[in-house]
């Protein structure tokens, strides 16, 4: 057998080393979770979002473009846009194709409005199928609107979770969960993971400190603003918004063009409601976060923002944003 000179060795050891390196350039970093935001938050960080009441274009060239959005996670509108689960599942699908991101995650976070309104238990019992179909393909939370009283977050959180877990279960009167596993194997793909992993996995953070799933409540009128207290004690809940728009209409509160109707004392004074019962449950609270505010926000304990581009920059670099490893 011949001998390889040194010289060859050694030329063979660094080409090794730097295809193993080109190689682990190309591969999503591993992080604790697979949704983005919940390592973030985890890491004390404020996040940030894009998405509006528009919609979001459900079409895989769309999910391929927005898999590079500066954002930590999209909201996927489903409220006031068409209910078009199909057009969902081809845009999650168009961000796995688009990915990974800018930080190494598979695919941005997304979390979708489902046009279910949290009036009483027996309505969002009655639509749990919509929560089942969204959540096949792939997303990473729900926000339940006009979440107005504690039998309905309920009803919403059992039919997002699984019958088998145990977290939660028999506290505050949450009962078992009721979401079925056929749509697993969809979800699953998305996620990278096996059907078996993904099943582990699709459960409600921070309830279950190794779930991905992110189930926020929009206590947006009157109605859920007289029950916040107790709302947002339910289980299972990561975060909470006091959705300033619906609140003003619910109100009656009207301004003059040009003022700002989030400025009224009234409204004022359900913000304060609502954030102060989000922060006593130990929930995240959304508020929308512009340039001229974002660090005041931020400073506040404001812990997920809507907004710009431009704000979610100045508020990472006031934060010394770093990647989660």
């Amino acid at each position: 057998m011949k001998r390889i000179s040194k010289c060859a060795y050694w030329l063979f050891v660094v080409s090794a080393l730097l295809f193993a390196v080109a190689v682990m350039a190309q591969q999503p970093a591993k992080h604790k979770h697979i949704n983005r935001v919940i390592d973030y938050l985890e890491a004390g960080q404020t996040v940030y979002y894009t998405g509006s009441h528009s919609g979001t274009t459900g079409t895989f060239e769309q999910g391929k473009k927005d898999a590079q959005t500066w954002a930590d996670y999209i909201s996927y509108d489903m409220e006031h846009a068409p209910f078009d689960v199909k057009g969902l599942q081809e845009y999650m699908r168009g961000l796995v194709a688009g990915g990974p991101t800018r930080d190494g995650y598979r695919t941005p976070a997304v979390i979708v409005n489902v046009p279910v309104n949290g009036l009483d238990g027996p309505t969002v019992r009655a639509n749990a199928w919509m929560f089942q179909q969204v959540l096949a393909t792939g997303v990473h939370g729900i926000l339940l609107t006009h979440a107005d009283n504690p039998d309905a977050i309920r009803e919403f959180i059992e039919a997002v979770r699984f019958p088998n877990r145990e977290q939660g279960v028999g506290h505050d009167g949450l009962k078992e969960g009721h979401r079925g596993v056929h749509g697993d194997p969809t979800a699953a793909q998305i996620w990278g993971v096996s059907v078996q992993e993904y099943e582990k996995k699709a459960d409600a953070w921070p309830l279950n400190p190794n779930g991905e799933l992110m189930l926020g409540v929009k206590e947006e009128d009157k109605i859920a603003l007289a029950n916040v207290d107790e709302n947002v004690k339910v289980p299972g809940l990561s975060f909470a918004e006091w959705g300033p728009g619906d609140m003003a209409m619910s109100l009656g509160v009207t301004v003059p063009p040009g003022q700002n109707v989030v400025n009224d004392p009234r409204m004022q004074a359900a913000r304060s409601k609502v954030f102060a019962a989000t922060r006593e449950s130990h929930l995240y609270f959304l508020n929308t976060c512009m340039p001229n505010d974002v660090i005041s926000m931020i400073k506040e304990g404001v812990k997920i923002c809507s907004g710009s581009e431009k704000a979610a920059e100045m508020g990472r670099e006031y934060q010394h944003r770093q990647t989660p490893q």
